[in-house]
């Protein structure tokens, strides 16, 4: 049973950053650990997972890792308020929207980013500048 995951996220990123406040607003139902995809610790931590700084990931301490949609399913489930959401959204039915929603506000974070007043994101792309290379992952 997963008791804890982490969350690798943009922390230059304007909606990222909201989002991470959000979450931590939240009751959980496993224990959450945010981390900044583009931190040291990340990328001693988890540098060899190929997605560190270009999507979301999600690690679960018994060692599984999600990145994008997925990622974002997986940190509502661990949201007491999100759980039967996130088993809805990666069912036959809903899949495939919640994967286009999920694109949609990683692909315009840019724009959305400008609605908070905050520069960064300014390439749109998603990508973390200097994200760490790929090294030991543990």
């Amino acid at each position: 049973m997963i008791e804890r995951i982490t969350v690798l996220y943009d922390a230059e990123c304007a909606l990222c950053a909201r989002c991470r406040h959000w979450m931590e607003h939240q009751t959980a139902l496993v224990e959450m650990e945010f981390l900044p995809a583009g931190s040291p610790e990340a990328a001693e931590r988890y540098g060899a997972v190929p997605w560190l700084g270009e999507e979301l990931v999600v690690i679960s301490d018994r060692g599984e890792v999600w990145a994008g949609p997925a990622a974002f399913i997986v940190a509502l489930w661990a949201l007491e308020g999100y759980r039967e959401w996130s088993y809805r959204l990666s069912g036959d039915t809903l899949s495939k929207m919640a994967e286009r929603f999920f694109h949609a506000l990683s692909g315009n974070r840019k724009w959305l980013a400008g609605w908070f007043g905050h520069p960064s994101c300014a390439s749109g792309s998603c990508r973390l500048p200097g994200a760490p290379a790929a090294g030991p992952y543990r």
